[in-house]
This record gives C-alpha cells, structure tokens and sequence, in this order.
C-alpha cells in the first residue's frame, strides 16, 4: 500500500499574526488522516513513529521515501517548513499543501498551490471537516498520476535531477545507528531519572500514543497520571520540550495538588517559566500564568507580600492575554483581579482599579453579547453547548460587576438551561460569592 507522511504540528499551537490557538491535532484525525486512508495511503505523522525525544532519521527517511506528503503550514510552525523544504529539495512531485483559511504565505511560496479550510481555534466545525476531507480525498487520488512538478526547487531548476540512495549504504547505515544509540542514551537517562511507571512508561512508546494517554487521563480527571505521563516526555525533549507539553504539564500539576496545593501550584510555576511567560505573547502561556498566580492569591497560608505578588503576575497576565485575544476569558479574570486589588491596597489606587475593573467588563459584556448573536460554533454539539455555557456564565458575571442584579439572574437561569455538567455552575456560583463579597 503506498505511503503518506504528514507534515505539521502537534498539538496546539498559536498563530501570533492572528493572536488566535488552533487545535492541530483535530485537523489531524478528522481531516488528513482519513482522507489520506479513502484515498489508499497508510497514513502517518511524525509524532506516530517517533518516541518523546527527537525523530532524526525516521523523518527524513519519511521525507525521501514517502509515495504522498500533506503538509499542513497552519501556524507557522519552523518544523513544518523546514520539513517541506527537505521535501521539495528531495522529491519533485507529491507534495500537497493545506493551511488554515486566514494563514498568510510569505512572499516565495506565492506561487504554490494552497488548498484552505477554516479551523475555528478549539474545533472545526462539522460540515467544513466534511467538505475539506472530501477535497483532500480528492487531491490524494488524482495528484499522483497527473505526474506533474510541484517542487518550486524543480520547477525552476528544471534541468535538475532528483537524489537516489544506495550509494553509500554502509555509511549511511553508521550515520542511523548513532541517532539511535544517542536517543537510547536519552532514555536511558531518563528512565533512572524517572520516579513513577507513568513516566517511564512515556519514555518508550510513541508520542502520539503518550500524548493520548494523557489527553484520557485529563478527560477523566485523572490528573495525576496526565502530570507523571507528561513529565516522563519532558524528562527526554529536555530544553527542547514542545510547548505544548510544557502548557499541559503545567496545567495538569498544579490540579492535582500533589502533594498539596501550594507545592503543585509552585511547581507548576517553575515548570512554565521554561516558556518565559513574563515575555511572552502566546494566550496560552498567559492564561495558564494567569491561572496559577490567580490561584497563589488564593493561598491563604503565603506570607501577604507572596500574595500581593502574585496578584501582581496574575493581573498581568490577564491583561496582556486580554488586550491580545479580546477574549471574555482573560477580561473577566482581569476585571475580577483589579477589584481584588482595589481591596488589598485602598486610597486612589482602588479608585483607579474600580474604573478600569468597570471599563473591562462593559467590554466583556459586548464580547459576550456578541458571541450569542453569531451562534457558537463547535467541532460537536457537547463542545458548542460547553462554549455556551461559559460565554453565558461569563456575561453572568460581568453584569453582576457592574451591578445589574436583575439581569445577571435572569441570564444564569437561561445559562443554566443550556445543559452544563453540576461542577460548571458550581465553579461559577463560587466565582459570584467572591465578587459579591469583594461589592460588599
């Protein structure tokens, strides 16, 4: 059966022109992968073959050898490009190029073909996944025999001729059994480093199958078995660990509060300054900066300075994740943490703080507002009534803000018939005894 290689990125990653986080990974299974499959291919990626540390030669071997590759350049990933310029410098033909919608192509690559779908960020919505597989399908079937060049390499070297292996197979053989052995030392390393079965069992399969362990373990809420399974990848990647696993690892310490809160929540600080959050403009890293120190505030046996510092880092998180996305998540945070602050220091700065709080929230209202009046859209109708319901709960809490009691009730009750599991109003009733108390 003829092969297909996919070149993209994992998991999700950010689109810094658009400020905007795009799921890869969904791209992945309901797009490219059975589409490649109806079309005749084994299909596969590179996180499939490798394990959590680097791929070296698999890849490249994939790059030469595979019969099709779908290259997907959502995001701007550096891997993906560099991984189809290999392509193109070794393969004249079979080469297909997808991109999200609004993605922009740099100046070079102009002229070669882009077949485009819209990714939502979180999802994609249903009748697009159908009409892109389709189209893929398509384009898989009918590019290999129409024989024709879609290397811009080959296309203007026309007189050049493609590489050919098997002139050094011996050498060749050397240079692949010192990229394993370099990897196995790897893992070696990390398996005596490594204190749970979770984290030495990620250390010896592949990264896909390691990274939907995790994703299991997170749906169930088993956080515990997602932050050993996801420290055991770290562990091999090192420095150069993904940011995505970087992001999860965080998130996932400091909810499983092991040993207890105020150690998972100081480790998942130390975890994530590998990503340099104080600098960095990614809504995800903020988010989760945001989180954590949001939730230090919270942590009633720090010392007050600790506390008002990390009131601090939380607002600035916020702020900068908010004034990036204007998104209602990172405003409501915002607006609640600047009246936190306002009761913490009193005097002309609460003054401020309040003003601004306000300002923020009529914003988050409009936001908010805004998103019901489009319709929220959802890869399925479980994620699209969870969006709701946080849009709603959101708008919920940013009239009470702003003292529209009589509102904000009457939108919780439509927020509640929308179908939210019990802990998803819990979280927000909890969140409203806060800012009531913060009003009093």
């Amino acid at each position: 059966m003829p092969s297909c290689f996919v070149i993209m990125g994992y998991g999700k990653k950010t689109d810094f022109k658009q400020n905007k986080n795009f799921d890869l990974d969904k791209t992945y299974r309901s797009i490219i992968k059975p589409a490649a499959e109806k079309a005749g291919y084994t299909c596969e990626r590179a996180d499939e073959i490798q394990h959590a540390g680097v791929i070296d030669v698999p890849m490249y071997e994939r790059l030469l050898t595979a019969d099709l590759v779908v290259a997907d350049l959502s995001t701007a990933n550096i891997n993906a490009f560099f991984e189809l310029g290999v392509r193109y410098a070794l393969r004249p033909k079979t080469t297909i190029i997808i991109a999200e919608q609004n993605f922009e192509m740099g100046f070079d690559m102009g002229h070669v073909v882009i077949r485009r779908y819209e990714h939502l960020g979180p999802g994609i919505d249903y009748e697009e996944v159908e009409r892109m597989k389709a189209e893929l399908t398509k384009a898989c079937r009918e590019i290999p025999q129409t024989e024709q060049v879609d290397s811009p390499v080959y296309t203007f070297l026309a007189d050049l001729a493609a590489p050919s292996r098997g002139l050094n197979v011996k050498a060749m053989a050397a240079v692949a059994a010192v990229a394993e052995r370099a990897r196995e030392d790897r893992t070696r390393e990390a398996l005596v480093q490594a204190t749970t079965k979770d984290e030495k069992a990620a250390l010896e399969r592949p990264f896909a199958a390691i990274m939907k362990t995790a994703r299991d373990a997170r749906v169930r809420g088993d956080f515990r078995t997602t932050r050993d399974v996801l420290r055991g990848v770290r562990a091999v990647q090192g420095d150069k660990a993904d940011s995505d696993v970087i992001q999860q690892l965080a998130w996932a310490t400091y909810k499983c509060k092991d040993p207890d809160a105020k150690t998972a929540l100081l480790e998942s600080q130390a975890i994530l300054r590998q990503l340099d959050p104080e600098a960095s403009s990614d809504p995800e890293t903020l988010g989760l900066w945001g989180a954590i120190h949001m939730r230090l505030y919270d942590t009633k046996d720090l010392p007050r300075q600790e506390r008002l510092d990390a009131l601090t880092a939380a607002i600035f998180a916020h702020e900068k994740g908010f004034y990036l996305k204007n998104d209602y998540y990172n405003g409501i945070n915002f607006a609640f943490l600047l009246d936190c602050r306002a009761a913490e220091l009193g005097g002309d700065d609460a003054i401020a703080d309040r003003f601004q709080a306000r300002r923020v929230r009529e914003r988050v209202v409009e936001i908010c507002t805004r998103l019901l009046a489009e319709g929220i859209r959802g890869e399925n109708e479980d994620k699209k009534r969870e969006e709701e319901y946080w849009v709603r709960a959101t708008l919920v809490e940013a009239l009470l803000g702003l003292g529209n009691t009589a509102r904000s009730e009457t939108e919780f009750a439509v927020a509640k018939k929308v179908g939210p599991e019990q802990w998803m109003i819990d979280t927000t009733e909890e969140q409203l005894t806060k800012l009531r108390a913060l009003q009093r």
